[in-house]
């Protein structure tokens, strides 16, 4: 027997399907409802409202679960590489040895970017924002390579190409913005080593790689892979659904991902962390003025929309932390603020009644700061991560059946209508 809901409204029923994916989760299907009732339903912010079926990641916030194609996260962070994440991401399954290679040797021949690109950075003032530059540039990229065929060697090119591509070109903005020589990635090292020795290498200081830096930047990107619909995967299928070009649509993604209230919050973290050093590092303070309802101060990197419980992220993401804190001796007077914030935070009943916990972006921060990447550069590095998450999306997207562009309906509550008044009556 058909499973639905029914609808009563002046006496009148409308029977609406209900949808169950594979872990048991419920959706009423409305796709129907206007037009058998004349309604629309209304959910500011799409808290309750699924834009799509997908089979790419699976989370429980109240659970605290994360999973990419089932495999739980902590596994994935455990045990894989970025490459074979984002090759499991995009293409369904986990890649055997051939493939594997295969996709490496793509990655390192499209990892060179056109030198033409050089002029692009160079004429954006100086204070441009890494995100504004990445998202110009990535858009930029179609101009570069014009075709986007729709078979799927084609495709898998086109992915591919911004997957390694995008690294560069990020390395390559910071390089530039600093006005030291331009470092090419090497075949002879891994995708989190390529970054990491294009960003810091210099002619007269080489680049030492350090193996808890490169795990941890494997981490941390592995981590940000995908998360489901969130504000920038959204923009992207919504951008998408026109049928844009992939940089176009991933373009889009990678603004998204530049407010404070997603990407940015990772940034937001070290910014909130300087502003109490400033004012004396006296973390209680800071922990009343979060408390303070008439206060506007929010202490950033704690407690997450859609997890209610502890975000499974943040557990692997501390474990990096201290792992690499450890490792590298740093002795920074803002990561000790950010220690001694989250024992306060962790032992505060406001906090813990309201789940308020440290998330994903509070670590994070604090590992990228440790690695020596600029506090400009953090919502970059997610970008990077969430690129094949991005990827798989629109892909996937593309390949539905069933698919629409997209187009939310609205409750208008402007003027009812009324005359126009020509000028010389208005004065």
């Amino acid at each position: 027997m058909e499973n639905f809901v029914t609808l009563t409204y002046n006496g009148s029923e409308i029977k609406l399907p209900v949808v169950i994916g594979t872990e048991g989760e419920k959706a009423i299907d409305i796709s129907n409802l206007r037009e058998k009732s004349g309604f629309i339903t209304l959910d500011t912010g799409y808290a309750n409202t699924g834009s799509c079926m997908s089979a790419i990641t699976y989370m429980d916030g109240e659970k605290g679960i994360l999973r990419y194609r089932g495999i739980p996260v902590e596994q994935l962070a455990e045990q894989a590489t970025f490459k074979e994440t984002a090759y499991l991401l995009i293409n369904g399954t986990l890649p055997n040895r051939e493939q594997l290679t295969n996709f490496s040797v793509m990655l390192n021949d499209n990892s060179l970017v056109h030198e033409d690109l050089k002029t692009f950075y160079q004429n954006f003032p100086r204070a441009s924002h890494p995100m504004g530059i990445l998202s110009s540039m990535v858009n930029a990229l179609k101009s570069f390579y014009p075709t986007l065929g729709t078979r799927e060697e084609e495709i898998t090119l086109t992915m591919t190409r911004l997957l390694a591509k995008v690294r560069t070109m990020a390395a390559m903005s910071y390089k530039i913005s600093r006005g030291h020589k331009v470092v090419y990635p090497r075949p002879d090292l891994t995708y989190c080593e390529n970054f990491l020795n294009m960003m810091f290498h210099t002619p007269v200081k080489p680049y030492e790689l350090n193996r808890a830096a490169v795990n941890a930047l494997r981490v941390f990107w592995i981590l940000h892979a995908d998360h489901e619909q969130n504000c920038s995967t959204s923009a992207v299928r919504v951008v998408g659904s026109a049928r844009v070009n992939l940089y176009a649509a991933i373009s889009s993604g990678i603004a998204a991902l530049w407010g404070p209230l997603h990407g940015g919050a990772n940034q937001a973290v070290i910014e909130m962390l300087t502003a109490i050093q400033e004012d004396g590092g006296n973390c209680k303070k800071a922990i009343a003025r979060a408390r303070d309802k008439n206060d506007p101060f929010r202490l950033m990197g704690f407690g997450h929309r859609v997890y209610k419980t502890y975000d499974p992220r943040a557990i692997i993401m501390k474990k990096m932390c201290d792992e690499l804190l450890a490792s590298l001796k740093i002795n920074d007077p803002l990561l000790d603020i950010a220690t001694e914030l989250k024992e306060f935070a962790l032992k505060d009943q406001y906090f813990i009644d309201h789940n308020l916990y440290p998330n994903i972006d509070f670590y994070s921060g604090i590992v990228l700061r440790a690695i020596g990447i600029p506090t400009k550069m953090f919502t970059v590095m997610f970008a990077i991560g969430r690129l094949p998450g991005w990827i798989a999306q629109w892909k996937e997207s593309m390949d539905d059946p069933k698919w629409k562009i997209c187009r939310p309906r609205q409750i208008y509550t402007g003027e009812k209508e009324y005359n126009f008044v020509p000028i010389h009556a208005r004065e």
